[in-house]
């Protein structure tokens, strides 16, 4: 899927681990081949948790964009867009939820929704825990719809040193997801 003129939506909600998404825009833009454009879109207290988590507010740079949550007016509120992945990191509950159950009412769920309806690649890296029954199911069906469910939890086979580090194993697997060619520890093929 690595192409030079690949559109990607990348989602902040408001569930805890902003860092997840920073670092994640950081890294989209030092892939071998980035994005063309990496759309940006937050939740309506996701920014608040973003500067609370990372002390900094959130400036676009390319090759990011940011769009409203509270309008269908972007290109890739439509099927017809050559947006051709999204990723809801960090993931709340609540918003996996009414993606879950098909309800669009903001810019966020109605992306979701024309990613599933149209085939295309949704990855969603809910920061939750525990799981209660309903967000398991809310899972599964995502899952069974064609969802990829990533949690946010890092690995240490790769005997991270920093929380950067450890954020990073998350990361590098969101971007493996997504189809980018990653150059990262990998299990068993880095001696």
């Amino acid at each position: 899927m690595e192409s030079r003129n690949r559109k990607i939506v990348l989602a902040i909600t408001g569930a805890s681990g902003s860092v997840y998404a920073l670092k994640l825009l950081e890294k989209l833009g030092q892939v071998k081949t980035p994005p063309e454009e990496v759309a940006v879109i937050f939740s309506d207290v996701a920014k608040e948790i973003w500067l609370a988590e990372t002390g900094q507010k959130f400036v676009p740079l390319f090759p990011a964009k940011e769009y409203s949550n509270k309008t269908f007016y972007a290109p890739f509120a439509s099927g017809s867009s050559s947006y051709d992945t999204m990723i809801i990191c960090p993931a709340s509950m609540g918003t996996t939820g009414r993606i879950a159950n098909g309800t669009s009412d903001d810019l966020i769920s109605r992306t979701a929704d024309v990613m599933l309806k149209e085939r295309r690649r949704l990855i969603i890296v809910p920061r939750e825990t525990p799981y209660s029954l309903i967000h398991i199911t809310n899972m599964k069906n995502l899952t069974l719809a064609g969802a990829i469910i990533c949690p946010a939890s890092p690995s240490f086979y790769s005997n991270p040193e920093t929380i950067d580090d450890l954020v990073m194993t998350v990361v590098n697997r969101i971007v493996d997801l997504a189809g980018f060619e990653n150059d990262t520890f990998r299990w068993m093929e880095n001696d």
